[in-house]
């Protein structure tokens, strides 16, 4: 029967001439299609960050401050004294009812949540997350809860991408594609940042750095930022007096103070989900779990009403270096045992707003007591550490504070505090803050992307070059015979490849073929050849090792002959499972095996 693949067919040499195929990426036209999916995405993010900031504004106004009024306004001004402890509550136990009766994926950060949706469900996302998503987490930080919009508006974003994307003829892909542009879009609105947008996206949602992706995700975030100037206003958000030029010294002390931010951020990961373990050690429904943690929040609130809020005044104090001595560290106690309860207790809000303000307090803290340099630059040094120790999104981290601040001269600073930071987070704990609760649900994530072995390997590095072949005159009974032997060349293979009488492939014989000869006992006077699967799918040695395997799963089979390309069909070597997985045993020797040098004699 003919077996040929008319898509694998079309990759053959034309009038004798190989047909290069190859590219660096894997990326077609399609993604035109998806940059202009991107723009209303993108546009989108940028309205629904404006209808989110505008819903805690107006939140926050009338639970601290008993008015109607959408101004920009944090709850630490209040005047409610004792009072501010029952705010969080309500505000918490609303959520609480509102994640039972609604959906329970409205709690938490959102971050875990959109990871989720990405690797586990196909990318689709509930249009009713869409809506109380970003309810809940304005009710959560307008009433006082310590967390950010950015997590939120991310999830909100994401879905809305989503449900979009739901709209057309799309692949999973293509709408992961669509829900990162998204939750993107957000943040690129929410804080002016649209490469840190970009860089999270890469770092932590696409798990794939490839143009397909990339070059649409950029159009959304880029089209949230300009459309933000118009709703929110242009930036900076938290603009600084420039640095000078920094000395070797002061990069060295960068280097110090992300090792301190580095373990801080090891202590506090572990601090929340030690909260999270003993809530989930309460006799009562996870439902009152937020109104316990609210409970904590008020009760902060009275000692030191900063940590209520998002706190961005209070970013931005740190920022200029005006929060010093024991009002800083009152503030740093503060609001991480709050924010870790409040998170353990799985309410709604943002994880980046909290980790700004905590990593700030210690950059401060490490700068002035060691009596070196300006407290504002350890602040934004502090703030790009515990961002890349905490999320191990280093490069997100650098350009976060860089795009919030636009302060270039600290840059080496940042991107010293901020890797230095995650290597001890990395040694230091096996997950993030943001992995550790997916892998408490029994769903591991790598966040380490390379270059797909079976993308480098070509055929000819792996195949076995002395192939089992047979003439097509041989009679299956006599191929049996020789199996049964242990023939060296036949009995290691599934299938054996049949030679026409020029010496070029016929067709390829499997153990299925004879056995069923065998049983209707026409072996002996069957010929290979017409026992044969004739036109088989083949390869050629210079294609790689991905094309390969595509060609078996699409054909639902486990060996290839490999061919010369120049359409002569002579049969240069066989490719089988085993021949693949060698691809995978060298790159494990590769990572594995240490050698001692030198070994350029060894080079070829």
């Amino acid at each position: 029967m003919d077996t040929t693949d008319p898509a694998h067919s079309a990759s053959r040499s034309t009038a004798g001439h190989p047909v290069d195929t190859l590219a660096d990426f894997s990326t077609n036209r399609r993604v035109l299609l998806l940059c202009a999916l991107a723009v209303p995405i993108g546009a989108s993010g940028a309205v629904m960050a404006k209808a989110l900031l505008w819903l805690i504004a107006v939140i926050t106004n009338a639970a601290f401050f008993l008015r109607w009024s959408s101004a920009p306004v944090g709850p630490e001004t209040n005047h409610l004294g004792w009072w501010v402890v029952v705010v969080p509550v309500l505000g918490s136990l609303l959520i609480g009812l509102m994640a039972r009766y609604g959906s329970e994926k409205i709690r938490g950060h959102g971050i875990p949540e959109a990871l989720e949706a990405i690797l586990l469900g196909r990318s689709l996302i509930n249009p009713k997350v869409a809506i109380l998503k970003p309810i809940s987490s304005a009710v959560s930080i307008g009433t006082g809860g310590p967390f950010g919009a950015e997590g939120p508006i991310i999830m909100t974003g994401g879905a809305l991408g989503s449900i979009f994307a739901q709209l057309f003829h799309l692949s999973a892909a293509e709408r992961k594609t669509l829900l990162v542009a998204g939750a993107a879009a957000g943040m690129s609105a929410v804080f002016a940042t649209p490469i840190a947008a970009i860089l999270l996206a890469v770092e932590l949602l696409l798990f794939e750095w490839k143009p397909r992706s990339m070059i649409p995700v950029t159009v959304a975030a880029v089209v949230a930022s300009i459309l933000r100037v118009p709703l929110l206003g242009a930036g900076p958000v938290f603009p600084v007096i420039t640095h000078a030029l920094l000395s070797p010294q002061l990069l060295g002390f960068a280097l110090l103070v992300g090792i301190i931010v580095g373990l801080a951020s090891g202590v506090l990961t572990t601090l929340v989900y030690a909260c999270e373990d003993l809530f989930g050690k309460l006799p009562v429904h996870w439902m009152w779990w937020p109104a316990l943690g609210g409970l904590v929040v008020g009760i902060g609130g009275v000692i030191d009403p900063r940590v209520l809020g998002v706190g961005y005044d209070t970013i931005h104090s740190l920022m200029q270096g005006n929060l010093l001595g024991a009002s800083l560290v009152s503030l740093l106690v503060a609001k991480a045992l709050v924010w870790a309860v409040a998170l353990g207790s799985g309410t709604s809000g943002g994880v980046l707003a909290p980790l700004l303000m905590i990593g700030g307090a210690i950059g401060v803290l490490c700068g002035t007591g060691a009596g070196v340099g300006d407290p504002s630059l350890w602040a934004m040094v502090g703030m790009a550490g515990m961002m890349g120790g905490t999320m191990r999104s280093p490069l997100t981290g650098m350009i976060f504070v860089l795009e919030l601040t636009h302060d270039l001269n600290a840059l080496p600073a940042l991107l010293i505090g901020s890797v230095t930071a995650l290597c001890v987070t990395v040694l230091l704990l096996r997950r993030s803050i943001l992995t550790e609760k997916l892998a408490r649900r029994g769903q591991h994530i790598a966040r380490e992307y390379s270059v797909d072995i079976f993308e480098q390997a070509r055929v000819a590095d792996v195949m076995d070059r002395n192939p089992p072949v047979i003439p097509g005159t041989m009679t299956v009974g006599d191929l049996a015979d020789r199996i049964a032997k242990n023939d060296p060349l036949l009995s290691r293979r599934q299938g054996t490849i049949v030679l026409d009488e020029t010496q070029r492939l016929a067709g390829v014989i499997t153990r299925g073929d004879i056995l069923r000869k065998l049983q209707d006992g026409t072996a002996d006077t069957t010929t290979a050849e017409d026992a044969m699967s004739s036109n088989p799918a083949v390869t050629y040695p210079d294609e790689t090792l991905q094309e390969a395997i595509a060609t078996m799963l699409k054909r639902n089979i486990g060996r290839l002959p490999v061919v010369e390309r120049m359409g002569t069909g002579k049969v240069i070597g066989y490719l089988g499972r085993a021949d693949i997985l060698a691809a995978r045993t060298r790159m494990h020797d590769e990572e594995e095996r240490r050698e001692r040098g030198p070994l350029l004699t060894t080079a070829r």
